[in-house]
């Protein structure tokens, strides 16, 4: 869970918000959703400090257990950060895709995303990402992912493919950061989340080709050859895809697919 750096003369002011009793038989849901409709219309912001445990419990109406299932709730979904100790308490976090990536992962692990539309949802997105990182990349970013290369090199030359893949899934997530879009970085970042699980899953796998198609690629965006760039990345995913299939359809029993992407 991301930590935000709240100033002491914030964090120690509770938030001067005026919640409404319980009537609901989900006592739990209905105090969330009251304390996001005081994030939705401003009463209630980053670094805010909910009211005391005991405060909250008597404005709600409800037992300090029923209290705390409704700020875990909201603890899951990355809506606020419970810390504790004599300044601790409830606060509203900036938020993160965090929840994004582990509800992926949950959709994964029960088989409502097969790999082979993981992998093809990657490579749409990565399209669109390759485009705006393309046209908005400054020279710092670019040597980012030049760092990114060279890291990989040592990697492959360490014979460490689970550092080599941690620096691969990392490229991209630099790619979603250029974009300058929260919402590409978050849901990237989601996706890749799930990829890593995947990739790790299946083990080492033949990659060789990546390095010089990533060599080829920053030669492209360098030039801002959109176009170009995309294309490269496409190619890339697109081979990387089939010799993620192929190496899980080699690992499964009696070499059944284990996924037909339908």
């Amino acid at each position: 869970m991301a930590t935000s750096n709240i100033p002491p003369s914030i964090a120690a002011v509770p938030a001067p918000t005026t919640f409404k009793p319980i009537r609901s038989q989900r006592a739990f849901e209905e105090i969330a959703d009251q304390i996001r409709t005081e994030l939705a219309q401003g009463r209630l912001g980053v670094g805010s400090r909910l009211p005391s445990e005991r405060a909250l419990a008597e404005q709600f109406g409800v037992s300090r257990n029923t209290l705390r299932e409704a700020l875990r709730s909201l603890e899951h979904a990355g809506l606020i950060r419970l810390q504790k100790g004599a300044t601790g308490g409830a606060f509203i976090t900036e938020g993160n895709g965090h929840v994004i990536g582990t509800g992926l992962l949950d959709m994964y692990h029960l088989g409502a995303i097969p790999p082979a539309k993981l992998t093809e949802a990657r490579i749409w997105l990565e399209s669109i990402i390759v485009r705006e990182a393309c046209l908005r990349a400054t020279a710092e970013d670019l040597e980012k992912l030049h760092a990114n290369v060279r890291d990989v090199e040592a990697a492959i030359a360490a014979g460490d493919f689970h550092r080599r893949a941690e620096i691969h899934l990392e490229f991209h997530r630099i790619l979603a950061r250029m974009t300058g879009n929260p919402i590409m970085e978050i849901v990237m970042d989601g996706v890749l989340t799930v990829l890593r699980h995947y990739v790790l899953s299946i083990g080492d796998y033949e990659n060789a080709f990546v390095l010089p198609s990533r060599k080829r690629f920053l030669k492209l965006m360098e030039a801002r050859d959109v176009d170009g760039a995309i294309a490269e990345m496409e190619a890339s995913l697109k081979k990387l895809q089939r010799s993620y299939l192929s190496q899980a359809r080699n690992q499964s029993p009696m070499g059944v697919a284990v996924d037909a992407g339908k």
